[in-house]
C-alpha cells in the first residue's frame, strides 16, 4: 500500500515539475515574441517615417511596378549639402541598381558626377551631378532616365552626416584597404584620415573619407567608384547579420532620421526578405566606359556611345523590358555553308 502510494506520489511530482518546465517555456517564448513584436512595431514606426519622401514620376513607365513581383530600379543619391548649410547641394554619388526578384540578382552601376551630359530644360551639356542643384529630385530622375533609357522606380538620398550616422550605428565596416591614401574630412575644421593597405575596420567619419577620395588614387573616379560598392557590400553585410534582429529597431531610427525614399514601408519589407538569399556571385557591377576631356577650361568624364549602348540593353534586359541579345548562328550557318559550296565549285 504504502509503494503505490510513493509511487502515485512521485508521478504527481514528475507531472507537476514537466508542468513548471512547460509553462516556463511558454512564458519564454510568450516574452520572446512580445519582445519581438515590440522591437517590429518600433521598427515598422521607425522606418514609416523614412518611406515619406516626395513622390516622382517616370517618363519611361506606362505602369506602376510591385516589389517582389516584378523587377525594379533604385537610384541611390549620395547629397553633398554641409557647405550650403543642409539646403539644396548636389549629388557627390549616384549609383544606379536593378532588382530582379525572380533570378534574385542585382546590377550595380557608379555613374561618375562629372559625367558630361545633357539635362533635361537646359540647352548646354553639362556635368551630371548639376542636374540636382538645378532642379531636385525629379530632374535628376529624368536626366539620368533620358542619359541611360532606363526606367527609375525609386530613390533613396543620403547626405554625408546620414552616412555617417548609419555606418556608426551597424558598429562600423570592416574594409580590404586597396592601397595606402589619405583624405580629409568633411568637418571645420578639416582633418587627415590615414588608410593602409590591408583590412581596416572604420567609423562613419573615416567610411565617408575612404569613399569619397579621388585625387589621390590612379584610377580617379573609377577607384573611388569601387569603394563606394564595397562600403555599400559592406554596411549590407552587416544588416544582414544575425544580431540585427536585437538591434533593428535602433538601426530603423537612425535610418528613419537619415535617409529619405519613396518606396513604401510595404516596399521595403518586401525587399528585405530577399537580402538573405543573395550573394556576391548574384551581384554585377557595371562600369561606365568613356574618357577625360577639358571643355572650355572645365574636366568631363565624356562616355563613350557604345558603352551607353550596352548598358541601356542590360539594364533594360534585367528589367524584363528587352528580350537578351542573341548570337547570329543562322548568319554564321548559312556563311559556312557558303563557304563549303564555294570551296565544292572552286574544286
Amino acid at each position: 500500500m504504502n509503494q503505490n502510494h510513493s509511487r502515485k506520489m512521485a508521478k504527481k511530482r514528475r507531472k507537476k515539475k514537466r508542468g513548471l518546465i512547460a509553462r516556463i517555456l511558454l512564458l519564454i517564448i510568450i516574452v520572446a515574441l512580445v519582445f519581438v513584436g515590440y522591437k517590429g512595431v518600433r521598427t515598422y514606426l521607425e522606418l514609416n517615417k523614412a518611406t515619406k519622401g516626395e513622390d516622382i514620376s517616370s517618363n519611361l513607365r506606362n505602369e506602376k511596378v510591385t516589389i517582389s513581383k516584378d523587377p525594379i530600379s533604385i537610384l541611390f543619391l549620395g547629397i553633398e549639402n554641409y557647405s550650403t548649410g543642409g539646403k539644396g547641394g548636389r549629388t557627390d554619388s549616384m549609383i544606379l541598381a536593378t532588382f530582379n526578384p525572380k533570378e534574385e540578382t542585382i546590377k550595380t552601376m557608379s555613374i561618375p558626377r562629372d559625367t558630361y551630359v545633357s539635362i533635361p530644360g537646359h540647352a548646354d551639356k553639362t556635368k551630371i551631378n548639376h542636374a540636382y542643384s538645378y532642379g531636385g529630385l525629379q530632374l535628376t530622375v529624368d536626366t539620368v532616365e533620358q542619359f541611360l533609357n532606363v526606367p527609375i522606380d525609386y530613390y533613396v538620398t543620403v547626405d554625408f552626416n546620414g552616412f555617417k550616422n548609419i555606418v556608426d550605428a551597424v558598429g562600423g565596416i570592416d574594409v580590404d584597404v586597396p592601397f595606402d591614401f589619405w583624405e580629409n574630412t568633411d568637418t571645420t575644421p578639416r582633418k587627415k584620415v590615414y588608410f593602409t593597405k590591408g583590412m581596416m575596420h572604420l567609423n562613419g567619419q573615416q567610411a565617408l573619407a575612404y569613399s569619397r577620395m579621388r585625387k589621390r588614387d590612379p584610377r580617379g573616379d573609377f577607384g573611388r567608384e569601387e569603394r563606394q560598392q564595397q562600403v555599400i557590400k559592406a554596411i549590407l553585410n552587416e544588416i544582414k547579420s544575425p544580431e540585427t534582429i536585437m538591434k533593428m529597431d535602433q538601426y530603423a531610427k537612425v535610418f528613419s532620421k537619415n535617409i529619405s525614399t519613396n518606396m513604401k514601408m510595404s516596399g521595403g519589407i518586401s525587399l528585405a526578405k530577399h537580402l538573405p538569399n543573395i550573394t556576391e556571385n548574384d551581384l554585377e557591377t557595371i562600369k561606365l566606359k568613356g574618357h577625360d576631356d577639358t571643355i572650355h577650361g572645365i574636366y568631363y568624364y565624356v562616355p563613350e556611345e557604345e558603352s551607353v549602348k550596352e548598358i541601356t540593353s542590360k539594364f533594360r534586359v534585367h528589367l524584363g523590358l528587352e528580350k537578351p541579345p542573341t548570337t547570329n548562328t543562322t548568319n554564321t550557318i548559312n556563311s559556312d555553308s557558303s563557304s563549303e559550296n564555294e570551296n565544292s565549285t572552286n574544286q
